[in-house]
């Protein structure tokens, strides 16, 4: 067992007899959950398996001892304020919420009811907590990505695709960290010989629009940002690249799943088990603000060869020595 298994367990010891009586006299405790993907996405799916796995592992079971209310935005993110406040209504025990945007809209709608989050980049900076070790408020839970990954991002690209020598931002700028992003990996551009340019994107046109215009030049490559907009247009990206011919690097597992080039990221998945934790302990009796906000500690590098070969690139060796997953 890891130590954070071990004082997770010991943390929750102390409540237990509360939530062992309330599932005896059959009391029927009340879970919300707000998803920015749409319900019918594999990717949203697989999240949510992996928090359901999770809170079945700790002995709540949907339908048996705790009830789950949905909401799923579907990828457009001005749908989440009215979710937001639909399952505040229901007075919920504890919300979780992800990624970043689905945060937001919960934290402008509550600061009482208990909210659990997982992909956050920056949950200190954006005021989401008072600090990580005591976040003092409603809200807790797992952080993704540090903006300093951008860096690694760029050294991919330039690992696989060494003569790239414009590199594409996909971004939706009206997401706050995306500019956070972007400031980390300027420093790349002198050191490994690239000209960084930002492409905000807001809906499926405009990625259109943006991933043609890098096409237009020779020697363009893109980097995707994590965020709700390219995530629920994922295949769209993944497609326009390849009939560019542009290589990209993506966020997470999942887009090189689906025929991008090359991932690298945290275990997302692993994220929302581990979400569930928490969860558990806030129903349980503890306070969102006693539990200290934890980082992403599995990472994944995650290679398509047969998309790869596609683009005529040969994939060093090096790299692939270092690859959690190839897919031919």
């Amino acid at each position: 067992m890891r130590r954070r298994e071990f004082i997770a367990g010991l943390g929750g010891a102390a409540a237990w007899p509360v939530v062992a009586r309330a599932q005896q006299s059959g009391q029927m405790r009340r879970i919300g959950v707000l998803m920015t993907l749409s319900q019918n996405d594999p990717e949203g799916q697989a999240r949510i398996g992996a928090l359901r796995d999770g809170l079945k592992q700790l002995g709540w079971i949907d339908g048996r001892n705790v009830r789950i209310d949905y909401r799923w935005a579907g990828g457009d993110v001005d749908r989440l304020p009215i979710q937001a406040a639909e399952l505040a209504a229901l007075k919920p025990d504890v919300v979780f919420a992800a990624p970043t945007s689905a945060l937001v809209a919960m934290q402008k709608v509550t600061r009482t009811i208990p909210i659990v989050f997982a992909q956050v980049s920056d949950p200190l900076g954006a005021g989401h907590v008072a600090s990580l070790a005591r976040p003092g408020g409603n809200i807790t839970g797992f952080t993704q990505f540090e903006f300093v990954i951008g860096v690694k991002w760029l050294e991919l690209l330039k690992q696989i695709a060494p003569g790239v020598a414009r590199v594409a931002i996909v971004h939706n700028p009206n997401n706050p960290i995306s500019a956070e992003y972007l400031s980390a990996m300027r420093p790349g551009e002198a050191s490994l010989g690239v000209q960084l340019s930002p492409a905000p994107v807001r809906n499926a046109d405009e990625i259109e629009r943006a991933i043609v215009g890098i096409a237009r030049e020779p020697n363009g490559g893109l980097i995707a940002l994590p965020n709700t907009v390219i995530s629920a247009n994922r295949e769209q990206v993944i497609a326009l690249a390849a009939r560019h011919r542009l290589p990209a690097v993506y966020p997470l597992r999942y887009f090189a799943i689906n025929g991008g080039l090359v991932s690298y990221g945290v275990d997302n998945h692993d994220l929302y088990r581990r979400a569930a934790s928490y969860v558990d302990r806030i129903l349980k009796g503890e306070k969102p603000g006693d539990l200290p906000v934890q980082k992403a500690d599995k990472f994944e590098l995650v290679i398509n060869l047969k998309t790869a070969k596609a683009l005529g690139l040969d994939v060093p060796m090096s790299l692939l020595a270092r690859t959690d997953e190839v897919i031919e």
